[in-house]
């Protein structure tokens, strides 16, 4: 699905990414060194980059400095380091997100997709129909059997979400990283709150769904309900 360079010196931890994102069916080359890492980065027009900062050779701050002096490819930050200035620092270097250590494997592919669908530009739709829900993600507009809804900024991101992800169960962590991009990870309850509100504003309740649909235990799922 896209190539994706690894640069993370920890072998355990560049085996799991590896591994996972591989299933996913992505290319993935990986380096254990910040040097290695940077020529993986322009040698290897890799569509996304994962990097540590704690690099035996050279701090990961600076090396993200550099891959930005001569690429613009998405970069995710995954790190120990938690302090809120280190985030800022590396955000403001260049870094497209930021991931604390230890992570799941879940929310590590959730991000991912999240930034290749940001980055493919084009290719996400503008428009996504479910049943006679309609969500013009341009316009950042929805309507359901053409009366607008009144949602909030995450609202809408929530059922942008789903809806381009339709039939497909998502789990709250998912929903997290990619609707709130939480770097701690979050509350479910956030995710609670934000799904009752939502589905009042399509006309129904958890008790009797209609487009959202819960599956316990995983997640939750968008549907027509008219299948």
């Amino acid at each position: 699905m896209a190539r994706i360079a690894l640069i993370e010196d920890d072998v355990e931890i560049r085996r799991l990414v590896a591994d996972a994102l591989s299933k996913e069916g992505h290319d993935v080359e990986s380096a254990d060194r910040a040097m290695e890492g940077l020529q993986l980065a322009v040698k290897g027009s890799p569509e996304l980059i994962l990097m540590d900062l704690g690099l035996p050779d050279l701090d990961g701050e600076e090396l993200l400095r550099m891959i930005r002096a001569v690429s613009s490819v998405p970069v995710i930050v995954i790190t120990a380091r938690d302090e809120d200035h280190s985030i800022v620092q590396t955000l403001d270097a260049g870094a497209d997100d930021y991931l604390v250590k230890p992570f799941s494997v879940a929310q590590l592919e959730a991000r991912v997709r999240a930034i290749l669908r940001r980055s493919a530009g084009d290719q996400v739709p503008d428009t996504v129909e479910v049943g006679e829900l309609r969500i013009n993600v341009a316009a950042r507009e929805a309507s359901l059997e053409e009366a607008t809804l009144d949602l909030s900024p995450k609202e809408f991101d929530l059922l942008r979400v789903l809806a381009e992800r339709a039939g497909e169960v998502v789990s709250k962590r998912e929903l997290l990283a990619e609707v709130w991009r939480e770097p701690y990870g979050g509350s479910d309850r956030t995710i609670d709150v934000h799904l009752s509100w939502l589905r009042n504003k399509l006309g129904e309740s958890a008790q009797e769904p209609r487009y959202i649909q819960t599956v316990h235990g995983v997640g939750v799922k968008l549907v027509d309900p008219s299948e």
